[in-house]
């Protein structure tokens, strides 16, 4: 299992919100490749970057943050969510070194999108589906559907989507803990390997997690909690090789 770190954009610095409002945020760096360097250094093998400013225009705004960080450590899996809704912008972050990208908003309104997005570019895609009490909400969470998580990780199970990054709303940059069940159920039931995110805050999250790795869970991101320091990057990757996971 892996643990990856998040890195938020807004405005050119690393910040983490609180239940995705914009103005609720916590400004953790000026430096996001400074950010980015610290979690390598600490041994994570995959990092998560989100650009908030264009999940809101619906279209990249900090990609050339994005496009740095890739530069800087070709080696290391890099997703990243945002404003992902063409073609265009997902070939753009491929060949800026981007190796997943996330697709969110675009593949509750037109799953037929992640479907086609499969097919051109196989092995690089990721759908987001943030949550609110089992339903998915969109446009950088300001709104709720009619659709429930479970039901639309079905409809993505045979199109070749890499992972799902699942969030519970409710918990993210809460610090109260993942919701395990809620994910080992999106896991099972979607057929498709899960990403732990939302109110990972310690050690405790990761053996949760560890403990139903192999039902399906690929990883675990990790943002307030890392800054914070209720967790520590390098123990909790270490915790789960040495677990198996």
């Amino acid at each position: 299992m892996l643990i990856i770190p998040a890195i938020d954009l807004k405005d050119g610095k690393c910040v983490r919100l609180r239940q995705g409002r914009m103005d609720d945020s916590t400004v953790f760096s000026d430096n996001p490749v400074d950010m980015a360097a610290k979690w390598v250094e600490a041994g994570c093998r995959r990092l998560h970057l989100v650009d908030l400013n264009g999940a809101f225009a619906g279209t990249p705004v900090n990609g050339e943050i994005v496009s740095a960080i890739a530069k800087a450590y070709p080696n290391l899996p890099i997703q990243i969510g945002g404003g992902i809704r063409s073609a265009d912008t997902i070939e753009a972050y491929l060949q800026a070194g981007v190796d997943y990208v996330i697709i969110g908003t675009k593949a509750v309104k037109e799953p037929d999108f992640v479907t086609e997005m499969c097919k051109q570019f196989p092995g690089h895609i990721i759908v987001g589906l943030d949550a609110q009490d089992g339903y998915v909400a969109t446009d950088g969470w300001a709104e709720v559907s009619q659709v429930k998580a479970v039901d639309l990780a079905k409809r993505f199970r045979n199109d070749g989507v890499s992972s799902i990054v699942y969030t519970d709303i409710s918990r993210d940059g809460m610090m109260q803990g993942v919701n395990v069940e809620a994910t080992v159920e999106l896991a099972r039931e979607g057929g498709i390997p899960v990403i732990a995110s939302g109110g990972v805050t310690n050690m405790d999250d990761i053996r949760a997690l560890a403990a139903v790795a192999d039902q399906g869970i690929l990883g675990a991101i990790t943002g307030r909690a890392i800054y914070e320091g209720t967790l520590d990057v390098a123990e909790a990757q270490t915790y789960c090789d040495q677990s198996g996971n």
